[in-house]
């Protein structure tokens, strides 16, 4: 008989409201913010929608930035509140920038709320946080921001940036656990909660509640049964980028955007589906399939040959056209990235599709070089 080697999860030490309040104060500090930072216990869709379910009263009129899925997620909750909904659309290939959001905002000054998305991980574009936020807090909206997937792969400064609801996960670049995540809460955004008679009360999507029952009775006693392994995951999550240092994790996610993009670009038949490498975002690179070719097939072959790479082709209606090659934490890593385009070129032969003269030796070297040069900036 083997011995069980399988880590202890059961009989733990209960998690009492100091720790839990700890792990929160962490939280806070990655984000870069001195706001209230409330833990949820559920993957990031719950603090989103409680968010804009908790800050959006009917009657009011919202700003949905849409670059990506979650962007048009957001609109879905922002009409069941009652909110006019106004829309600015980038293309998936590019980022919003704030001349557009700045001209909607104009359009219509009634704009109370405002929502984005920091990097879609499933269209691989990033958006300039720090430029729209100045254009929102300028107008004097609220800016609810989704750093689900930027958070540890790109920088996130919460208050210097204006951003009143940060809402982060830990399953991307921080390679934590994906049942838990935060949000932060401004002074500005406590107030139009507590003022919105629609906001969740006694619910789990309810902020008010843990403001109330946690936050205001100065963290000493949990409202409810904390979710324990994944409290304490996020906690090691957080203490491992603290000990490799942030600018040290950052720098490891460009350099493996950077370098991919590099490769492929070398390859030849892909080409990046994010055309400007300054719209690219780091914690994933999405590819556009050859003419004629589905996506869904490169991958399936590229996996054949390598099953370990974070290759995939994307969701939906981009299915056939787009692949997603993931750089999320333990991702990010050249020897990941080396392997990915190795796998794609082998996936691109077994459809037929034409690469360089070079091909794969070509990719691997301007990948290689990419990353030297992304660590070395």
């Amino acid at each position: 008989m083997t011995a069980n080697t399988a880590p202890v999860l059961l009989d733990l030490a209960p998690l009492g409201a100091a720790h839990f309040a700890r792990i929160e104060d962490k939280v806070a500090a990655l984000m870069r913010t001195r706001e209230s930072v409330i833990a949820m216990q559920g993957e990031a869709l719950l603090p989103l929608e409680a968010c804009i379910r908790s800050a959006v009263r009917p009657g009011s009129t919202a700003l949905n930035i849409i670059t990506g899925p979650y962007g048009e997620t957001f609109g879905g909750w922002l009409r069941s509140c009652g909110a006019e909904v106004v829309t600015v659309t980038a293309p998936f290939s590019g980022a919003a920038g704030p001349e557009q959001v700045a001209e909607a905002l104009r359009a219509h000054p009634a704009i109370d709320f405002v929502s984005l998305v920091h990097a879609e991980a499933a269209t691989g574009n990033t958006n300039p946080v720090a430029e729209i936020g100045k254009v929102v807090r300028e107008h004097g909206a609220l800016l609810m921001l989704d750093a689900v997937a930027s958070v540890g792969a790109e920088p996130l400064l919460t208050d210097e940036w204006g951003v009143d609801l940060c809402v982060i996960g830990g399953q991307k670049a921080m390679t934590g656990p994906a049942g838990v995540s935060a949000v932060s809460v401004s002074a500005r955004a406590w107030e139009r909660i507590a003022a919105n008679e629609q906001a969740p009360r006694r619910s789990y999507l309810s902020l008010l509640d843990w403001k109330e029952r946690w936050i205001d009775g100065g963290r000493t006693a949990l409202p409810h049964a904390p979710a324990q392994l994944e409290m304490l995951a996020l906690e090691q999550a957080v203490d491992r980028i603290e000990a490799v240092g942030l600018d040290a994790v950052i720098n490891r996610h460009r350099a493996a955007a950077a370098a991919t993009r590099a490769g492929v670009r070398a390859l030849g038949a892909l080409t990046p589906y994010v055309t400007r490498d300054g719209d690219a975002a780091p914690v994933a690179t999405t590819l556009r399939a050859p003419a004629g070719v589905d996506a869904r097939e490169v991958v399936a072959a590229a996996l054949s040959a390598d099953p370990a790479v974070p290759v995939q082709a994307a969701a939906g209606s981009l299915a056939k056209e787009m692949i997603r090659v993931n750089h999320y934490g333990l991702a990010a890593d050249r020897a990941v990235v080396l392997a990915s385009l190795s796998a794609l070129a082998a996936g691109l032969r077994a459809v037929g599709a034409e690469i360089a003269d070079e091909g794969e030796g070509a990719a691997r070297a301007a990948a290689g070089a990419a990353w030297d040069a992304a660590l070395a900036a």
